[in-house]
């Protein structure tokens, strides 16, 4: 009498529950996103005019969280659901995507390290619309501050640039406080930081005769960041290294759930 040992496939309990892991961190952080994103709209009164999402001219913040925690959120879910269930077409839908954000990441080096010209010039015309559109939006505006401070720098070339706005420009029918002005985001700030911010430093900075390098930064943010870039470069790197490695890991343990949810059925 002869006997058969048949061999039983199975899914891999380990991979199943670290995908399910990796994935809900992504799943929870991508709904934090999303519930920030609708309250600071909540805060600008976005959500009672929806309207103002089409008349803002500058960059709100807002939309870019939105998106990031959109696309993290579903991508979770996907992640999620497809390895508790062991669902193939949502694993499979998870791993595309991954895979395309990062052909998508790659592409963007690349054409940015090419075309650095290019680029350039848009970050600078970026830079000028939202300049207009400083006092539009509490989020821009806070976040123009935030990069003219940290990088000690005022406008894309120079302080003259806030000329495009029309709160700071120097024609003579500006009428506001502010005229021939710059936020204080671009006053120079001593060694010992008040804790109460002056937020007229910049009135008149730049009305004659004006001495800019005693009062304001003259340096441009396009400068600063092509100065900062390089001083940073292995920062960059690392942070770019470490999020592929992310995605690598969440592709590797679906594809490999995969495998095994086709073995199993493949045995049936």
């Amino acid at each position: 009498m002869h006997y058969y040992r048949y061999e039983k496939s199975e899914v891999s309990c380990c991979y199943k529950y670290l995908l399910f892991s990796y994935n809900i961190v992504f799943w929870l952080a991508g709904a934090a996103f999303i519930a920030i994103g609708f309250w600071a709209w909540s805060e600008k009164g976005v959500l009672l005019d929806l309207t103002q999402v089409t008349r803002s001219h500058g960059f709100d913040p807002v939309w870019l969280v939105l998106v990031v925690g959109g696309v993290t959120f579903i991508l979770g879910f996907a992640g999620c659901v497809g390895a508790l269930r062991e669902n193939i077409c949502l694993l499979k839908f998870f791993t595309v995507v991954i895979g395309f954000i990062f052909l998508l990441e790659l592409t963007a080096a690349v054409l940015a390290f090419v075309f650095k010209d290019p680029l350039k010039k848009w970050i600078n015309d970026f830079f000028l619309t939202n300049v207009k559109a400083y006092r539009e939006d509490i989020d821009l505006q806070n976040l123009i501050d935030s990069l003219q401070r940290l990088n000690q720098c005022c406008g894309a070339v120079n302080p003259n640039d806030w000329d495009q706005n029309m709160y700071f420009n120097c024609t003579p029918g500006n009428l506001s406080r502010e005229r021939c002005g710059v936020p204080f985001s671009c006053c120079v700030t001593g060694p010992r930081q008040d804790s109460v911010v002056n937020t007229q430093c910049g009135y008149d900075t730049r009305a004659p005769p004006a001495n800019w390098s005693s009062q304001i930064y003259t340096k441009g943010c396009i400068v600063a960041l092509e100065e900062w870039l390089p001083r940073n470069i292995y920062i960059v790197a690392g942070v770019f290294i470490g999020i592929s490695l992310l995605q690598m890991v969440g592709i590797y343990l679906a594809r490999t759930l995969i495998g095994d949810i086709e073995k199993v059925n493949f045995n049936y």
